[in-house]
């Protein structure tokens, strides 16, 4: 099973500029990422955009769904920020058919070593693999459809919302 891994930006590859206190991106972190997990799936990674989410526009979750609809590959994980994931989840959900994908992203950075990106890339991972066609989040564990989801800000988590 070939998985498509597309990388966008937000805190899972945000780096830390030491003499400045600034966050800023230059790399996506995932290949090493999945070196240090060990896994031995067949993907491809590619860097989309590296931006933050909350600069997400129109255009760029419309180049995002334009890029699912062209690849080949029928499950798709997307690295994304935690800010507007659920408005990107939206998007995908509606415009995108015949495709499993799983959107994940970090509240800690990678670079910082204390990340909760290592362990929501592999359950997104897990979940692309055995979930039916269609749009999710992956964030903590817990695995939810595009249309149910949301950003708890004050909890820090994503959580279920009524349709």
């Amino acid at each position: 099973m070939k998985i498509r891994i597309i990388a966008t930006g937000g805190t899972f590859d945000k780096e830390y500029n030491e003499l400045t206190g600034e966050l800023f991106f230059k790399d996506t972190h995932i290949g090493d990422m999945l070196r240090l997990g060990r896994s031995y799936l067949d993907v491809t990674v590619e860097s989309l955009m590296m931006i933050d989410s909350l600069q997400m526009t129109d255009a760029d979750r419309d180049r995002i769904l334009a890029r699912c609809r062209e690849v080949p590959e029928e499950r798709i994980v997307i690295t994304h920020g935690t800010d507007t994931m659920e408005h990107t989840a939206a998007v995908l959900g509606k415009g995108l058919q015949g495709k499993t994908v799983v959107l994940t992203g970090a509240m800690v950075p990678y670079k910082f070593g204390s990340s909760d990106g290592m362990f929501n890339l592999g359950t997104a991972l897990a979940f692309v693999q055995t979930l039916s066609a269609g749009t999710y989040v992956a964030m903590n564990g817990r695995c939810f459809p595009w249309h149910s989801v949301r950003k708890n800000r004050k909890k820090g988590v994503f959580e279920s919302v009524p349709r």
